[in-house]
């Protein structure tokens, strides 16, 4: 199978995805309750974003040497958010990699609903696809989990050639300055996928004396999260800890915010800080340069954030950790 065949068959998947079995959707709705239908959906829309022609084509451009041997790679996959290993398992058999697929337990339905669509697709992707349990034939590796498990990842697989990726958190920087209509966009990188993913913001930095009025009235469209039993639970779990601490901090019946000088906040928390100048926040900010995924901000005017509202559009060149997996796979 050669590149151009492999490129037809993910246009074809991307323009299919609606034919994943609803079944699948439904198993994977009960497997994990924080996989609610409109995020599951939202994740696979995501994939049909990666997978446009002209995208896919304009990307494979940049790596020459896409036709080298195949090996065998396997991805150990994160469950965090609906379909987050889909990624890695388009550069492995975009690369013409054979891919070793172990799925985390929390997101293991909806990838193996994809792939067996690409094979019905493209059935010589039969070889190159096998969901397995063990990894020990595998001569390269990307795996992603937590700092924890990132360190016995390091140490096991220390003398094969690997991607091993930690946990990540996205902040957002305001300036006191944005519309209703962006930090409403704010509150889509903050709530999408109730904001257990890397890309979703975890923090807020905002100049001295920030009134967060607005912030809170922006984001009231929000307010049905409190709906989700597993993420309600969390807040209120959470603000009986804050109130017993006591920690101070504000809450609008659905996320509570407090001020601290730490990046990753629990579920329905948002922390936040204050900065002088840019220049304090470009110090803060390189205090947390191996933990921070991606930052927004308004108009995406600090050099190298996104805009409002696009932290869960990443591009096909938009790498986790900013590893560029398919030069790892090409090596």
């Amino acid at each position: 199978m050669n590149l151009a065949q492999r490129v037809e068959a993910f246009v074809s998947l991307g323009k299919n995805l609606d034919k994943i079995p609803p079944t699948a959707i439904v198993q994977a709705k009960n497997h994990n309750q924080w996989f609610d239908e409109k995020n599951i959906i939202k994740a696979i829309e995501g994939v049909s974003r990666y997978l446009q022609a002209e995208k896919l084509e304009n990307w494979i451009k940049r790596y020459p040497l896409l036709s080298t041997p195949p090996q065998k790679v396997a991805v150990v996959m994160a469950g965090n958010v609906p379909l987050v290993g889909f990624h890695d398992f388009l550069c492995v058999l975009l690369s013409g990699h054979i891919l070793l697929a172990r799925p985390s337990n929390e997101d293991k339905i909806l990838i193996k609903a994809i792939a067996d669509l690409l094979v019905k697709i493209e059935p010589k992707f039969t070889d190159y696809i096998h969901f397995v349990e063990r990894i020990n034939d595998a001569e390269k590796i990307i795996a992603t989990g937590s700092d924890n498990t990132a360190r016995y990842f390091e140490y096991y697989f220390a003398k094969k050639p690997h991607i091993i990726r930690k946990n990540r958190v996205s902040v957002a920087i305001l300036n006191g300055n944005e519309s209703k209509t962006e930090l409403q966009a704010l509150g889509e990188d903050i709530f999408t996928y109730f904001g257990l993913g890397c890309r979703n913001v975890a923090k807020l930095y905002v100049p001295k004396n920030y009134d967060f009025t607005e912030f809170f009235e922006a984001i009231q469209i929000f307010a049905e999260v409190r709906n989700h039993h597993k993420y309600f639970n969390n807040y209120e779990y959470n603000k009986a800890i804050y109130l017993l601490k006591p920690v101070a901090h504000l809450d609008n019946g659905f996320l509570l915010l407090s001020e601290n000088t730490e990046i990753t906040s629990p579920v329905a928390c948002l922390y936040y800080e204050f900065y002088k100048d840019y220049s304090d926040l470009e110090q803060k900010l390189a205090l947390y340069t191996e933990k921070i995924q991606c930052i927004v901000s308004q108009q995406a005017f600090w050099q190298g954030s996104y805009a409002f509202g696009e932290a869960q559009k990443p591009e096909l060149w938009d790498f986790a950790d900013g590893v560029d997996t398919m030069k790892f796979l090409l090596q």
